[in-house]
């Protein structure tokens, strides 16, 4: 399975890249690749285009509707409206019920496509906690976290191996269920001890996001939600003083193997 980090920027996009979007990839018995995007938030449309043709998509996660997660779909859904193809299918989009009124409030429209348009670029799809799906080779599980919305992560099993992806969320059992054994865990790391003690029920630390990773003994951590005004330095020392494996922070353009301990290419 392989991952193409889009954006990683935490809260919003930063100077050096756009906010939450992760592409994954994987071939199926057939040889045919399936790709599937987790989040696209904001500026994060732009980069995922020199990654691939977005027509080339077979359907999107979105891990919860803040807009550093979800933001650029208003991008998506014109590019997927008036493609020159006109024979692109609904794309499916997995995501908390409210996201259809949600991107009709930001297009500032009554319904959710456009008058004149003849098809509905977007089949959506609800999630829940505990849910269970496919995507082509990918088996899905969702586990709702501890944010100030309603919010997900993601279990994500493809060629024998797994994907765990936090979302947003502070400590909690739900995330330590998905990343237990995780080859790679994609984890978030938007605060750091001592500076963000004031908030809870947000984000993780970079301490709590290797203490989750110890407790699911995850093969492989890759820190990622950093904001700009953050040192990526500190999260990521902060999960070290607990955590021994291997271990590094997400930049964009990187991309990850989950068959693989090496650096990303």
């Amino acid at each position: 399975m392989r991952i193409h980090v889009i954006g990683c920027s935490g809260s919003f996009a930063g100077p050096g890249g756009a906010a939450s979007s992760y592409l994954l990839e994987q071939e199926d018995e057939n040889g045919r690749v399936w790709r599937v995007l987790m989040d696209l938030g904001s500026g994060a449309f732009g980069p995922l285009q020199s990654a691939i043709d977005p027509a080339d998509l077979d359907a999107v996660l979105i891990s919860h509707l803040h807009p550093d997660h979800f933001l650029d779909l208003t991008g998506l859904e014109v590019f997927w409206a008036y493609h020159e193809r006109d024979d692109l299918p609904q794309l499916p989009i997995h995501a908390p019920e409210p996201l259809p009124e949600r991107l009709s409030a930001v297009l500032g429209r009554k319904g959710p496509v456009p008058d004149g348009v003849d098809c509905v670029p977007f089949d959506y799809h609800v999630l829940r906690d505990h849910q269970q799906f496919s995507i082509g080779p990918f088996d899905i599980q969702v586990r709702e976290v501890v944010h100030p919305v309603e919010a997900y992560g993601f279990r994500i099993t493809a060629g024998g191996d797994v994907l765990a992806y936090s979302g947003d969320t502070d400590t909690c059992q739900a995330l330590d269920d998905l990343a237990v054994g995780a080859d790679l865990f994609l984890c978030e790391a938007g605060y750091i001890e001592g500076r963000d003690d004031r908030f809870t029920g947000v984000h993780l630390t970079g301490l709590r996001a290797g203490e989750a990773a110890v407790t699911a003994q995850a093969g492989r951590v890759v820190l990622t939600h950093i904001a700009a005004w953050t040192d990526p330095a500190v999260p990521l020392a902060e999960a070290r003083s607990v955590y021994s494996g291997p271990l590094e922070l997400a930049t964009p353009k990187a991309v990850y193997d989950t068959s693989r301990s090496e650096s990303p290419s």
